[in-house]
């Protein structure tokens, strides 16, 4: 097991700022869309792009030599170094000001918000929580929390943790199959190298999950575009999210919806019908 992290150190992170600029392209727009079972159309500047397409934008480039045993950059840096081996998206909200179109020149702000500790069944968590200001030529487009959590693996001879109870589908429902050519799409369209999406030798029988895991933003990407359509294309004022299981590959998996007061209930569930990821959209 990994020693338990220095909270006082990793909480010395607490203010870092960082910024970063890119360019919305025709190609990108079209391939989000693609990968999001969108209409691909034939996009052209000044279009709306997808609701989620500044997750694609300015991600972290590294030389090779810098990269990480899972994939990612190395740790430290911008982000605290958390010594957890396992790392993935939490949950977030965000707010929709202004739509993203393409060929916008988008400017990210960050800065680390918080960072805590607490004790789950699997041990040690981790949560870092990065606040994200997105803007374009015409003024604020987005503001964002992103958590991230990080874990420790299990022990050796662990039993995994017991399936999620299904729930029941959603009044509004739509199915998709979460195959590795999705997930590889994905993965190159935010340049995420992390090897749980793509790198089935490396999450089974180095963080030990049964198989590839389907990203918690393309989840939470196709829960606000689900949401969207309901509403005639009108992005929500406000979506939170928060992941509850993982979803792996190798079946089909729903996106679900069901209304609520000022709003829809949204999640993702696997083939037998488990939650992985739920939000909740308003407008």
């Amino acid at each position: 097991m990994t020693a338990k992290p220095d909270i006082d150190h990793l909480r010395q992170w607490i203010g870092r700022t960082q910024e970063a600029s890119d360019v919305i392209t025709v190609q990108l727009v079209k391939g989000l869309r693609a990968t999001l079972f969108l209409d691909i159309g034939n996009p052209v500047e000044g279009d709306a792009a997808p609701l989620t397409t500044h997750w694609c934008l300015a991600q972290p480039v590294v030389p090779m030599s810098e990269i990480g045993t899972d994939g990612h950059p190395a740790r430290g840096g911008f982000l605290p170094p958390v010594p957890l081996p396992r790392r993935m998206w939490a949950g977030g909200q965000i707010e929709f000001i202004d739509p993203l179109r393409v060929g916008d020149t988008v400017t990210r702000a960050s800065r680390i918000s918080d960072v805590t500790m607490k004790t789950g069944s699997t041990g040690a968590l981790c949560f870092v929580s990065v606040d994200h200001t997105i803007t374009t030529p015409r003024g604020i487009a987005i503001r964002e929390r992103h958590d991230i959590v990080y874990r420790d693996m299990p022990a050796a001879g662990e039993k995994p943790a017991a399936s999620p109870a299904p729930a029941p589908a959603g009044k509004i429902r739509e199915t998709h199959m979460a195959d590795p050519v999705l997930l590889f799409r994905y993965s190159a369209l935010t340049f995420n190298g992390h090897r749980i999406h793509y790198d089935r030798d490396y999450v089974t029988r180095v963080e030990f999950y049964p198989g590839l895991i389907v990203h918690g933003p393309l989840q939470a990407s196709l829960l606000i575009e689900f949401a969207a359509r309901q509403r005639g294309g009108k992005a929500p004022a406000k979506f939170v999210y928060r992941g509850v299981n993982p979803l792996f590959d190798g079946a089909e998996f729903s996106v679900n919806g069901n209304e609520m007061d000022g709003g829809l209930e949204v999640w993702t569930a696997n083939a037998a019908g488990a939650p992985t990821m739920k939000g909740t959209a308003n407008w």
